[in-house]
């Protein structure tokens, strides 16, 4: 028979494989950020996430919800490598381009409406929350008059995100 003294090493090694790992923090003390990897076939999933999520808040404020367009998101995706490219979070293209003449190259036939951007090692989630955040990119997610979406990101090899979401008519 084990003796109850017996059991408390065992129980403290066992509760010391629950500590979770420490953080890890960078030069100025502050967390480091986790990369969040989007694999190839987490594409579909990740694109549903935010316009589930987008639609579920406009639902909330009692307005339409959006439809994914590929015209839009093809722009998206364009300006979301193309800010990585740059390596600056910025609504016009590395060809001066503009949000209105990239949706027009894609071929979308509507009216753009907004845009937001984010540089970002964050989640699609995480991202949307920041933009709710803001006044400004959240009257672009709650836009009454939106009826389309466009939602594409770049990810580079090291793990950073450059998200772009466009809404039109």
């Amino acid at each position: 028979m084990i003796r109850p003294l017996g059991l408390i090493p065992i129980a403290i090694l066992l509760l010391s494989a629950c500590t979770p790992p420490p953080v890890q923090r960078g030069p100025d003390g502050k967390p480091l950020p986790k990369v969040y990897l989007i694999k190839a076939a987490d594409d579909s999933r990740v694109t549903y996430s935010m316009v589930d999520s987008i639609n579920t808040l406009r639902a909330a404020a009692g307005v339409p919800p959006l439809a994914l367009n590929a015209e839009l998101t093809a722009a998206a995706a364009t300006h979301s490598r193309d800010m990585s490219v740059q390596n600056r979070p910025w609504h016009f293209g590395s060809d001066g381009s503009s949000p209105v003449e990239r949706v027009r190259r894609s071929g979308y036939a509507g009216q753009l409406l907004g845009e937001n951007i984010s540089e970002t090692y964050e989640t699609e989630i995480e991202t949307l929350s920041a933009w709710m955040d803001v006044p400004d990119t959240r009257a672009v997610v709650l836009d009454p008059a939106a009826r389309q979406v466009g939602f594409a990101w770049f990810q580079e090899p090291g793990g950073k995100l450059w998200w772009t979401l466009v809404t039109g008519v």
